[in-house]
C-alpha cells in the first residue's frame, strides 16, 4: 500500500470515527443511516478498506456531510488568505475504479461548496443515488467528451460545455468515447439553517 493511499485510508477512518462519535452512533446504526454494511462500516475505521466513491457518497449523505471531508482535510491557508492547490499532487483513484479524485477544495462551511476535478477514464460509468435535499452539482468539461445523466435523460458535454442541477435526485456520469474525460464539478450545498436534520438521532 502506497503512503499516499495509506495516509488517505487513516484519514478517512479518523473522520468516520468522529462522525460516529458526533452523532453517538453505533456501527449499526450507521449502517442503517447511510445503507453501507457494518463490517464495511468496521473496515474502513481500522484502515483496512479504500472503499469505492459511490460508497463515501453513501456514508457522507447518510451524516449530512460533503463528499470531501472524507477524503482530506481542509488545506491550510497562507497569512493572506491564499491557497495553492495542484490536482497532480492529490489526484487518486478510490477503490482502484474508473474515476480519478482531485478534492481541489473541500468543503468549508463559510463557503457551502467543494471543487473537484475528476476523470472519467474510457468506458467508466457511474450511477450516483440522489444527494440531500438543497444539493446542486455544477459540471464543467475540460477535456474529452461525457455525459450527465439527468432527469433520467443522458446528456452529452464536449469540451468547454457545463450543465448544473439539482443532485438530489439519482444521476450519473459516463464517458463512451477512447479518450479520458476531464471535467470539474462545483458541488454546492444547502446552508445549514435550512438543510434537512432528520436521522441525525
Amino acid at each position: 500500500m502506497s503512503n499516499t493511499i495509506q495516509e488517505s485510508n487513516e484519514h478517512l477512518a479518523a473522520v468516520l470515527r468522529a462522525k460516529r462519535h458526533e452523532y453517538g452512533w453505533s456501527l449499526d446504526k450507521a449502517a442503517l443511516e447511510t445503507g453501507v454494511s457494518k463490517a464495511m462500516l468496521g473496515q474502513i475505521e481500522r484502515g483496512e478498506s479504500s472503499p469505492t466513491v459511490a460508497t463515501l457518497w453513501k456514508i457522507a449523505t447518510g451524516f449530512h456531510s460533503s463528499l470531501s471531508s472524507f477524503l482530506e482535510p481542509i488545506p491550510v491557508a497562507t497569512t493572506s488568505g491564499v491557497v495553492y492547490r495542484s490536482s497532480g499532487a492529490i489526484r487518486s483513484q478510490p477503490a482502484s475504479e474508473g474515476m480519478l479524485v482531485a478534492p481541489l477544495f473541500p468543503y468549508e462551511p463559510r463557503f457551502g461548496f467543494e471543487l473537484f476535478e475528476l476523470t472519467l477514464l474510457p468506458g467508466y460509468e457511474r450511477y450516483s443515488e440522489a444527494h440531500e435535499a438543497g444539493v446542486t452539482e455544477h459540471v464543467i468539461v475540460l477535456r474529452g467528451n461525457m455525459e450527465v445523466l439527468v432527469d433520467g435523460e443522458w446528456m452529452k458535454l464536449a469540451e468547454g460545455q457545463a450543465v448544473r442541477f439539482s443532485a438530489d435526485r439519482a444521476h450519473g456520469y459516463r464517458n463512451t468515447s477512447e479518450r479520458p474525460a476531464v471535467f470539474h464539478n462545483l458541488i454546492h450545498y444547502a446552508p445549514p439553517d435550512v438543510a434537512p436534520t432528520s436521522g441525525a438521532g
